[in-house]
C-alpha cells in the first residue's frame, strides 16, 4: 500500500514538475511561434499568358526573401479593373494595374459606377504596351479593317477591355461592328493559331511571350495607331503616350518586323490604403534597388526614375517616405 502511494506521489510530482516547466516556457517558444508565423499578403496580378503574373511572381519573391516576416502570395486575376475591386474590398492586398484604370477607379468613371479611394499607388513598375495582332491571311491592316472581324478585345475585367473601346472609337468603330470574343489574351492566340479568331489586343510589355508564341505558328500584322487618330485618342484618352516597339522585337520565321508604332500607359503598383507604412516603404525600396534579383525579362524595364510617371492617384505614406528619401518629393 505505502508502495502504491510512493509511486502515486511520484507521479504527481512529475506532472507537477512538468507543467511548472511548460510555465517557465511559454514566452520563448511563443516568441518563437511568432517569429515563425508571417504575415501573409495577397498579390492579384492578371492572366497566366500576360506580363502581369510571372513578373508579379518574380516580384513577391524578392519581397517574401528580404522582408522579414513576410510572405507575399501571388494570384491570377482578370487584371487591372478586377484588381482595384479586389483592393477595395479587401480581398487583395497588394495589386499590379495600368495607371488609367485607377484614375477610372478614383473618379468612378469607366468601368466603376462609384468612386472607389481606399487604395494607395506605390509607383510605376513597367510601362505597358497596347500590342493589337491580326492575323495576315484576315486581311486586317489597320484597326479600321476590323469591321465586320472576329476580334477578342481583351477579358471582361481588364484594363485591356477597358482600353480598346477608346482605341476603336478613334478609328470610328465600336465593339458593335466586330464579333466581339471576350477571351484571355491566352485563349485569344490559341483561337488565332486555329483560325476561330482574326484579331486579339493586350496591353502587355514586348515582346510578350503570347506573341512570340503566336508566330511560332502564324503570320500576323501589327495594328499601328498613329496621324489623325492618334490625336482623336490622346484628346478623349490623354495618359496615353506614343510609344514604338523598335525593329527586331518581333519576328516571323527569321524574319523581323520593323519598328511598330503604338501607345503606351503604365502598370503600377498599388496596395490597399491601410497596409502598414513600414512595409509598404519596404515594397517600394526592394523593388526600386534589388532589381537585380528579380527573376523576369521586364527587370530592365522597373526603374526608380520612373516611379511617379503618370500616377494620378494619392501614394501611400510609405512609398512618400522612400520618395522623399530619394529627393523625388
Amino acid at each position: 500500500m505505502l508502495k502504491k502511494k510512493t509511486v502515486a506521489l511520484l507521479i504527481v510530482s512529475l506532472l507537477i514538475g512538468a507543467l511548472a516547466l511548460a510555465g517557465c516556457g511559454p514566452k520563448e517558444s511563443g516568441g518563437e511561434t511568432q517569429q515563425s508565423k508571417k504575415l501573409e499578403l495577397s498579390f492579384a496580378t492578371g492572366g497566366t499568358a500576360g506580363t502581369y503574373f510571372p513578373l508579379g511572381g518574380a516580384i513577391a519573391n524578392v519581397w517574401s526573401e528580404n522582408i522579414e516576416g513576410v510572405q507575399v502570395t501571388v494570384q491570377p486575376s482578370g487584371a487591372s479593373v478586377e484588381n482595384i475591386r479586389l483592393l477595395a474590398s479587401g480581398e487583395a492586398d497588394i495589386v499590379m494595374a495600368m495607371n488609367n484604370i485607377a484614375e477610372d477607379a478614383w473618379l468612378g468613371k469607366g468601368s466603376f459606377d462609384k468612386p472607389i479611394k481606399n487604395f494607395r499607388a506605390v509607383g510605376v513598375v513597367y510601362p505597358e504596351i497596347i500590342q493589337g495582332v491580326a492575323l495576315k491571311e484576315s486581311g486586317i491592316k489597320t484597326v479600321r479593317d476590323l469591321k465586320g472581324k472576329r476580334v477578342a478585345p481583351g477579358p471582361v475585367g481588364s484594363g485591356t477591355a477597358a482600353t480598346t473601346p477608346h482605341i476603336f472609337e478613334a478609328y470610328g468603330l465600336s465593339l458593335n461592328d466586330m464579333e466581339v470574343h471576350y477571351d484571355t489574351f491566352g485563349d485569344a492566340v490559341n483561337k488565332m493559331k486555329d483560325g476561330q479568331l482574326d484579331a486579339a489586343w493586350n496591353v502587355i510589355a514586348a515582346p510578350g511571350a503570347a506573341i512570340v508564341d503566336l508566330l511560332t505558328a502564324r503570320e500576323i500584322v501589327f495594328m499601328e495607331i498613329t496621324g489623325d487618330e492618334l490625336k482623336k485618342l490622346q484628346e478623349k484618352f490623354p495618359l496615353v503616350a506614343p510609344h514604338v516597339i523598335p525593329a527586331g522585337t518581333y519576328s516571323y520565321k527569321g524574319k523581323p518586323y520593323p519598328d511598330i508604332h503604338t501607345v503606351a500607359l503604365q502598370a503600377v503598383l498599388y496596395v490597399r490604403e491601410d497596409l502598414d507604412e513600414d512595409l509598404v516603404y519596404q515594397l517600394a525600396k526592394i523593388m526600386y534597388e534589388k532589381t537585380e534579383d528579380i527573376g523576369h525579362a521586364r527587370k530592365d524595364q522597373i526603374k526608380l526614375e520612373n516611379a511617379l510617371n503618370g500616377v494620378t492617384t494619392d501614394f501611400h505614406p510609405g512609398a512618400i517616405k522612400y520618395y522623399k528619401e530619394k529627393g523625388m518629393m
